[in-house]
């Protein structure tokens, strides 16, 4: 325990943790736009589709947190309080909306598999997402107006709240989805990948625990919930979507 405390009074392991995490910030931040850019120039013609919007904003949530570990001791020290929440749950919250994307990616494949209506799924998507933004700078404004100990409990207690929500959504359409790619034939093309990146990704989901008490803590657990299983989904799926092929062109025989 005296190690421990003597690491948590340290600024020499608080500046060196916080700025190894946002160095891994950084390359995972990298590696989404890397992927990003690569689906781009090769189908240029889809638009935006799920999977460029999924890496999209794994470069934005990612790299967000790289700069706010980089600059620990200016947002720390941030007046007021609220602003520094703010900036210090954005992150999390844009965590949630990568994260539910995905959810509404599996939720579409199972309702075609399904024959069932997916008309609702991305209006449900962006209701479930507007709302909780919108209540969250409610929060924020009630914990400028009442700057009491409460008024910050209750802003955790909402980010649980939403925390709890997305897990319920990864349990219930990672686990439909999961059970449902394993009755699929072996030989069935892309079962195995999807089978790797449901199991991942369900266990993917942004608890917001307050560990910024303890450096030793910020290191496991962000390296546990946001890094190694953000790095892990985006590695599965680094698979290039395939080339569209023109309608003009015919091969010779």
């Amino acid at each position: 325990m005296g190690w421990w405390d003597e690491v948590d009074g340290s600024d020499e392991w608080q500046r060196g943790i916080f700025y190894f995490l946002s160095a891994a910030y950084s390359l995972v931040s990298l590696v989404a736009l890397v992927q990003l850019i690569r689906i781009q120039l090769r189908v240029p013609e889809y638009g935006w589709t799920t999977q460029k919007l999924f890496h999209l904003m794994n470069f934005i949530v990612n790299g967000l947190r790289a700069i706010l570990f980089g600059v620990y001791h200016s947002v720390f020290l941030l007046k007021p309080k609220v602003l520094e929440m703010a900036l210090l749950d954005l992150p999390g919250l844009l965590f949630f909306s990568t994260y539910t994307l995905l959810v509404l990616f599996w939720a579409e494949i199972y309702h075609q598999a399904r024959s069932l209506p997916t008309d609702k799924l991305r209006p449900a998507y962006l209701f479930i997402n507007g709302a909780v933004y919108t209540l969250q700078i409610c929060i924020w404004a009630y914990v400028e107006i009442d700057q009491k100990p409460v008024a910050i409990e209750v802003a955790k207690l909402f980010f649980a709240v939403v925390s709890l929500f997305a897990a319920t959504g990864f349990l219930i359409y990672g686990g439909r989805l999961f059970f449902m790619l394993r009755r699929f034939p072996i030989e069935s093309r892309g079962r195995q990948k999807k089978l790797n990146e449901v199991a991942v990704s369900a266990f993917d989901n942004d608890a917001d625990v307050d560990v910024l008490y303890h450096p030793v803590l910020n290191l496991i657990y962000y390296m546990l919930v946001e890094i190694l299983p953000s790095a892990l989904v985006l590695f599965i799926l680094r698979k290039l979507p395939p080339k569209r092929v023109s309608d003009q062109y015919h091969p010779i025989n």
